[in-house]
């Protein structure tokens, strides 16, 4: 049986499967007696250690002749020095990294399926690149990166490594858009786009975590109880800037009749762009430019910043 078939299999029939490490001090290979989250909260998601494959070697073809691609697939699109790539979820959601670059930039793309966030860091860390893969390890469910050169474990939605050499180091997100293929293709007809010939043998086109979203169930623990306003699994848009921290549901803003509105946060001025259609996204500032930002579920959001500021479309 497929590892991750038979690992999903186990976290959806009991989350007493879970094993708790409050005594640990390693689990997947790694050590974890000078983390910075409480251990008693990190958890084993099953996979060991690179047990969910990252894509070191990405591949990429046209967009015109990416005919693997639906109108409808959701993509994660990033844009560097006028380089435009996209990286369907279909293929995230049983990879989760690609270490990639573009031009002179090294970067990661990373992806939690528990959480739906996607997001993109520079790979460069005191002026050495580094490699990323898939722990096999969660915190408030979400996925706990490492990188190879270190093997330092560091938190996606905390944006810093919470153990080894790197501990305390922060990762600097880079801007990224979650929509439709046919929106990004849209704006960037002549973008890239990830191929399946990933090295690897997957059923991309069938969805391991199919009924997920739908479900108010969370697999794994988060240790700040959300509250019920909306559904564990409502996307948001989650804005942070510097320590103060805004998330705008996607149900909220869907009660506005015009597509951007202007919003203030710690003093600074956003615009906040939402396509109904598409059910997308993004953040830009007063100079026009697309400002980091994360699209999640609520639970995700709420778990790391319980206080959010949260938009109400009313």
């Amino acid at each position: 049986m497929n590892i991750y078939i038979a690992w999903l299999k186990a976290a959806l029939v009991v989350t007493v499967l879970i094993t708790s490490i409050a005594d640990a001090k390693e689990i997947n290979g790694f050590p974890l007696d000078d983390a910075l989250i409480p251990v008693t909260q990190i958890f084993s998601g099953g996979p060991d250690k690179d047990g969910i494959a990252s894509i070191d070697h990405p591949k990429f073809v046209k967009g015109g002749d990416a005919g693997f691609m639906q109108a409808n697939d959701r993509v994660i699109g990033i844009v560097i020095d006028g380089e435009a790539k996209a990286y369907p979820i279909k293929i995230l959601n049983w990879h989760e990294v690609v270490n990639d670059t573009i031009h002179d930039t090294a970067f990661t793309i990373t992806y939690c399926p528990l959480c739906g966030t996607g997001m993109a860091f520079n790979s460069v860390i005191n002026g050495r690149v580094l490699s990323f893969g898939v722990s096999g390890l969660l915190y408030n469910s979400d996925v706990l990166l490492y990188d190879r050169e270190s093997e330092s474990l560091w938190s996606q939605l905390l944006n810093i490594a919470v153990t080894g050499k790197y501990k305390g180091t922060a990762l600097k997100m880079l801007p990224v858009m979650h929509t439709t293929w046919k929106d990004w293709k849209h704006f960037y007809p002549s973008t890239l786009v990830l191929s399946e010939n990933t090295g690897y043998w997957r059923s991309y086109n069938r969805d391991p975590y199919a009924g997920y979203d739908e479900s108010s169930h969370l697999y794994f623990p988060v240790f700040n109880k959300v509250p019920k306003k909306y559904h564990p699994k409502e996307k948001v848009l989650g804005l942070a800037v510097i320590d103060v921290y805004k998330a705008y549901p996607f149900v909220e803003l869907n009660k506005n009749k015009i597509n951007r509105l202007t919003d203030t946060v710690n003093g600074k001025v956003f615009t906040i762009h939402w396509n109904k259609e598409e059910r997308a996204a993004y953040i830009t500032g007063e100079d026009g430019s697309i400002v980091p930002s994360v699209q999640s579920y609520w639970f995700a959001w709420y778990a790391f910043h319980p206080e959010t500021e949260v938009f109400s479309g009313e």
